[in-house]
C-alpha cells in the first residue's frame, strides 16, 4: 500500500486529514508550533491514535510520519 493510500484510508475512516490530526496533536501537547516535542516518543502518539481513532499500527505510523514532515 502506498503512503497516499494510507492517508486516503485514514480520511475515509475518520473524516480527518493529516492537518486535522496535527491540530489535535498540538492540543494534546505532542506538537509545539510545527515541531514534535522531543520528549514525546512515537509509541505515545501511535497509542493515542489507535485508542482514540481505532487506527491500526501502520495507519497510526503514517500519521506520525506526517508529523515528522513526510507528505508523499
Amino acid at each position: 500500500m502506498s503512503f497516499q493510500a494510507y492517508i486516503d484510508n485514514i480520511k475515509a475512516k475518520t473524516g480527518k486529514s493529516p492537518a486535522d490530526f496535527k491540530k489535535l496533536a498540538q492540543k494534546k501537547g505532542y506538537i509545539k508550533g510545527d515541531d514534535l516535542v522531543p520528549t514525546i516518543k512515537a509509541t505515545e502518539i501511535t497509542n493515542w491514535l489507535k485508542e482514540e481513532f481505532s487506527l491500526g499500527h501502520g495507519h497510526a505510523m503514517a500519521i506520525y510520519a506526517t508529523f515528522k514532515g513526510k507528505s508523499k
